[in-house]
């Protein structure tokens, strides 16, 4: 078993309540309220910005030209072409380039992205990589799963969201990911390990709650 499927055994249960949750079904067949998508387009915009911090982070502590150049690749890719193919996707739903600069963090994203951004200044490469792993590879699984056994028919208003994260290109790339932290950790000892199960988890359970924040709206109380 490569240390990628350890961390992933650790989040089984996890990851198999984000597969079940009526927010990824719903994008799966349709069914999901176009409000609760839109909700969670504008909430993911400004979660791809924090990302992209991260992912600065990792090219900084990179320790090889070649993780380097992959992770300053992955940043570009993020910042000049998925978040245009946001926009667009976005503006399909109603949602203006104005609307996506305004919107304000919820709780949830903004402590996930707190987690993330945390790992990154504090620790190592391998830290940030399991960190980023439940959602790159949670995102390949999702669309891959989707793909398969949901409506990826023009009936469906979500079928190009299930097509993006089924296609070998972001498929490859969660691989590339998890082969890179199978790397990291052969010269790791059962301390450093456990702690990137600690960090696996938390990140594995804040894309659950992220999908359950956008189901639900979730704003601020008070």
């Amino acid at each position: 078993m490569t240390f990628s499927e350890e961390l992933k055994k650790e989040g089984e249960g996890i990851w198999r309540e984000i597969q079940a949750h009526p927010f990824v079904r719903g994008i799966g067949d349709g069914s999901l309220p176009q409000e609760a998508f839109r909700f969670y387009m504008c909430q993911d915009y400004v979660f791809l910005v924090e990302y992209g911090r991260v992912l600065a982070l990792a090219v900084s502590k990179g320790g090889g030209l070649n993780t380097m150049g992959k992770f300053a690749g992955l940043l570009d890719a993020t910042l000049n072409q998925e978040m245009e193919l946001h926009r667009a996707y976005a503006a399909r739903f109603g949602i203006t380039d104005a609307d996506l600069e305004a919107v304000e963090l919820a709780p949830t994203a903004r402590a996930y992205t707190r987690h993330l951004l945390e790992v990154a200044y504090s620790d190592g490469l391998a830290e940030i990589a399991a960190g980023l792993m439940p959602c790159q590879w949670g995102y390949a699984e999702i669309g891959s799963r989707l793909a398969r056994e949901g409506d990826v028919s023009e009936a469906n208003p979500y079928a190009e969201w299930i097509h993006t994260y089924a296609s070998e290109d972001f498929q490859s790339l969660a691989a590339w990911l998890c082969g890179l932290v199978d790397r990291l950790a052969e010269d790791l000892g059962p301390s450093s390990k456990q702690g990137l199960k600690r960090i696996f988890v938390t990140s594995s359970r804040y894309e659950y709650l992220f999908w359950d924040m956008a189901y639900r709206q979730e704003t601020w109380p008070v």
